[in-house]
């Protein structure tokens, strides 16, 4: 786990390389996922990043799942909220998976580990 936190400047500097190489196509697949997200259907705005977050966290891509929580918590799911939809997981997507999850909930959120 420690691997990935100290790895984030890579992962935007991997983004910058890419915005900078090919900005019209990550515009519009950003486009795309902004329409899907706001007009895609009647969910509320805190459900859907809920689902984005236990998305993240059957896929395994944490900086997909630090950037969900970040979201969550701006749109004003509480810390309780975010980790039901983890806890969730684990019976279909399975434990070690949903423990990730919670791991890198608590690193976000500054607490002991």
């Amino acid at each position: 786990m420690r691997d990935y936190f100290d790895n984030l400047d890579v992962i935007e500097k991997n983004l910058k390389y890419l915005t900078d190489k090919h900005g019209d196509i990550y515009k519009a697949y950003e486009n795309y996922g902004k329409l899907v997200h706001e007009k895609g259907g009647p969910l509320d705005e805190k459900t859907r990043w809920l689902i984005k977050v236990a998305l993240s966290v059957d896929c395994q891509y944490p900086y997909a799942l630090r950037t969900h929580i970040q979201k969550a918590l701006k749109s004003g799911c509480t810390k309780e909220e975010i980790e039901h939809a983890m806890l969730l997981v684990a019976p279909t997507c399975g434990f070690p998976k949903m423990m990730q999850g919670l791991l890198i909930l608590r690193h976000i959120l500054g607490e002991d580990i």
